[in-house]
């Protein structure tokens, strides 16, 4: 458990949340009564997001054994993609920030390409803790364009320390930058009911309005077709097809 929680958030504070899981796992006591025992309140809420997370996984693990996808089936990688992330919404900012600087990333090319260079991209960006990135310098930058494990294309990479810099900003104006970014969708996901791939747009007013936001901020790599496909990947629309599996998943989590 302690290995699925440290893959799951890919941050720092790992002490804290192997006290948390510690305590949870060893006193036996319920999440509420949890704070007596010196925990804090944020990784307590990470701890519970993750908890919720494992128990919706090994859900989706007894429901996703011959079923139809929108895509990925030709592939586990991309198929574990699918089941367990697309579409699902996401309000951690560091994964919003990974996602995003991605989806940029993914300008021209296929999105399974980008996913399989990920972990790369986590190893040179700082696993995407913005402050982090804000902080690279260009020499840090230009190592990162000899480097095999991304795509290495200067504007791109150049991009996530700018736009890791407006992130900043938004969280400093907003309090997060969930909360500026679900607004666009008035907090709730966009549910759509498509049948066939076709049907799907590439963008939309919703993405459009952010995407000119962004724009407007300073951020690059951050078109109307990214940051739907973007809105897509953290779930603030729901495109699965309505014959696929995660359709009703998703719906009903």
């Amino acid at each position: 458990m302690k290995d699925r929680l440290a893959r799951f958030f890919h941050w720092n504070d790992g002490k804290g949340l192997t006290q948390t899981m510690d305590v949870y796992l060893e006193k036996e006591v319920e999440l509420s009564e949890m704070k007596k025992w010196g925990i804090r309140e944020r990784h307590l809420e990470k701890f519970q997001e993750f908890l919720e997370r494992l128990k919706r996984k090994k859900k989706i693990a007894k429901m996703r054994e011959n079923k139809f996808r929108c895509f990925g089936s030709e592939s586990g990688f991309y198929a574990e993609y699918h089941d367990y992330e697309w579409g699902i919404p996401a309000h951690d900012d560091r994964i919003l920030f990974e996602m995003l600087s991605l989806e940029g990333a993914q300008a021209g090319l296929s999105w399974e390409i980008i996913l399989k260079k990920r972990e790369g991209y986590r190893e040179l960006f700082h696993n995407f803790e913005p402050t982090l990135v804000d902080n690279m310098s260009d020499e840090e930058l230009e190592k990162c364009l000899k480097s095999p494990k991304i795509i290495r294309n200067r504007r791109k990479i150049f991009s996530v320390r700018q736009n890791a810099h407006i992130f900043l900003q938004i969280q400093k104006e907003f309090g997060s930058f969930d909360r500026y970014l679900w607004r666009f969708v008035k907090g709730k996901p966009l549910k759509n009911h498509w049948k066939n791939r076709a049907e799907v747009p590439c963008e939309t007013a919703e993405s459009t309005a952010l995407s000119k936001d962004l724009k407007k901020r300073g951020m690059t790599f951050v078109g109307p077709k990214i940051i739907y496909s973007f809105m897509q990947a953290v779930g603030m629309v729901n495109d699965h097809l309505v014959e696929c599996w995660c359709y009703r998943s998703i719906l009903t989590p």
